[in-house]
This record gives structure tokens, sequence and C-alpha cells, in this order.
């Protein structure tokens, strides 16, 4: 019984929680530059990022979306992936490295499939000095929350117009 309690008030204690389903896909040609260049297991890193941040960001703005569809139009790490450094000996995880961000495009819809919001943001850092402690994805990861958070208040803007004045 006092587990029982400790759960329901700790269940109590958290933030509103998405359940919104999350399909994160890849752009044909991200599809190829994970295949070929990246490593698959990178997109899948991506891609559970990108559904935290929206979980996040959704349950801040106690907003819950049926289904979100987010596509990963392009991504560039900071510093080189697993298989990167894998097929190229001359690279070095600690020494190498660039600038790197992400490129996404996100729909939002209801229960009944209807078309909330939608989505486009991109952002590439442009300056190699921010790079220096950079991990792989950091740009990329920078990049997704802020495209969760720019989601999120579109959602919670989208929500305020439907249901009017006085919500």
């Amino acid at each position: 019984m006092k587990v029982f309690i400790i759960a329901l008030l700790a269940a109590m204690a958290l933030p509103f929680a998405s359940a919104a389903e999350i399909d994160v896909t890849y752009s044909p040609e991200f599809s190829k530059k994970l295949q070929e260049d990246y490593g698959m297991r990178e997109g899948d890193r991506l891609s559970e990022d990108i559904r935290e941040d929206l979980e996040r960001e959704f349950g801040k703005a106690k907003i819950d979306p049926a289904r979100v569809s987010v596509t990963i139009i392009d991504a560039k790490p900071n510093r080189p992936t697993m298989q990167q450094l894998k097929d190229r000996p001359g690279l070095d995880m600690l020494r190498s490295k660039s600038i790197g961000g992400m490129d996404l495009e996100g729909t939002a819809y209801d229960a009944n499939g209807n078309v909330l919001a939608e989505l486009s943001y991109d952002w590439f850092e442009t300056n190699i000095n921010q790079v220096v402690a950079s991990s792989v994805w950091g740009d990329a990861d920078r990049a997704s929350r802020r495209f969760a958070k720019k989601f999120a208040d579109k959602l919670s803007e989208s929500a305020k117009v439907s249901t009017g004045p006085g919500g």
C-alpha cells in the first residue's frame, strides 16, 4: 500500500505528459547520408531526441495532439559519427569538427486526422568557433530543442484561436 501511495503521489507531481504518437522519418537525401556516411544508428539517435524534445515541450505547454509527423530533411554532425570514424581512420573525435545543425518539417494532427499545425524549421551553426565543446550532434540537438519549442508554441496559439476568447 505504501508503494502505491508513493507511486500515486509521484505521478501527480509529474507535469502533463503528452500521449501523442510521434513518427520521425527521413527525407530520401538524408536517408542516403545515413546509409552511406553517418550510419543508420545515428538516425535512431536523432529521432529519439526529437521525440523527447517534443514530448517535453508539449507537456510544458499542456497540449496533446493525437499524432505528430516529423521529417528530418537534413542534419549535419559537429564531430565524426562512429561509422565515419570506422570508415575514415584519419578522423579524430576530439580534433575533427565542423559546423552542424538540422532541418526539420513537422505536422500535428487531431484525433480525426485534421491538421492542427505545420512547422518547417532549420538551424545550422555558422561559426566554427562555437563547436569547440560540442558533441557529435550538438548543433542538431539545439535545432531539435528549438523546433520542439516553436512547434509547441504554434500548437498552443492554434488551440487558442480555435477555441476563441476565454478558451
